[in-house]
């Protein structure tokens, strides 16, 4: 149940990034809002079910696979919701959601290649965001927090012509690599 809520949003990056070139804007734009509103409505579903554990159990994990096993000794790669990632995740998607409602307007000028790529980086945004708030362990948080600092640079530098935005985008990713160290040590 859990990992469809970081999914979703990945799938919409998947469909907008290799329709870029023959998707029109309209199917874009909707394809993108609506893979971050199905995962609301897949957070809302999994708050819902956390809600209704005892206070005391109120957490839910989901390993996805184990990455590393033997006799005595497993990494674990999986998803695990407690009631500070379900605020998370209710805010990140329906923030985000309302985000994407904007930005299909607001980018409207934009060629469609573009416009699909802002798109398909958004949603990689926010399947990197839910997937940070949702690991049950250091290296599925690391992954989502090196994924929002990959997208941030992305969408930051998206208008990588105009030289302000290039160097703004530079800085952006200079200084996740100072938090990135701060969140190794």
């Amino acid at each position: 149940m859990l990992l469809w809520i970081p999914l979703l949003p990945f799938a919409g990056f998947l469909i907008n990034n290799f329709g870029a070139r023959v998707l029109p804007k309209k199917v874009v734009g909707a394809v993108a809002s609506l893979a971050v509103f199905a995962a609301f409505g897949a957070s809302v579903l999994a708050v819902r079910a956390l809600v209704s554990l005892p206070g005391e159990e109120r957490e839910i994990a989901q390993t996805i696979f184990t990455w590393i096993g033997s006799a005595d000794f497993q990494i674990p790669l999986g998803l695990r919701l407690d009631p500070l990632s379900a605020l998370m995740i209710l805010i990140i998607t329906g923030i985000g959601f309302l985000i994407h409602l904007y930005s299909t307007a607001y980018m409207i000028e934009e060629e469609s290649y573009e416009y699909a790529r802002y798109f398909a980086y958004l949603n990689l945004f926010v399947a990197f965001m839910l997937l940070l708030v949702l690991g049950d362990n250091f290296i599925v948080m690391f992954v989502g927090w090196e994924g929002v600092g990959l997208c941030s640079y992305l969408l930051i530098g998206f208008w990588y012509k105009n030289r302000f935005a290039a160097d703004a985008g530079k800085k952006a990713f200079i200084v996740n690599r100072i938090g990135d160290v701060a969140f190794i040590l």
